[in-house]
């Protein structure tokens, strides 16, 4: 189950496991013009662990989801 959420200058999405036992801790997402930051709270810390992407790391990340294992380099378009 996930929530989208239009903020001012962001959108948040949570992203949250409702699967079999152990749950994990809700994700959060906060997707900015110039970043994404991904947060999930950490218990045996008692701390919130966050995460910031610049765009090209999360437009890696998304063409790396579908690739087999190895090192790549991604040829960015004009468009991009």
């Amino acid at each position: 189950m996930f929530t989208i959420e239009h903020e001012f200058d962001s959108t948040l999405i949570t992203i949250v496991d409702d699967g079999g036992v152990p749950l994990q801790e809700d994700v959060i997402i906060n997707a900015f013009s110039e970043c994404v930051t991904v947060e999930q709270y950490d218990a045996r810390q008692d701390v919130v662990q966050k995460i910031t992407l610049s765009m090209a790391q999360l437009r890696d990340l998304a063409a790396a989801m579908n690739l087999p294992e190895g090192s790549y380099s991604l040829v960015r378009s004009e468009q991009d």
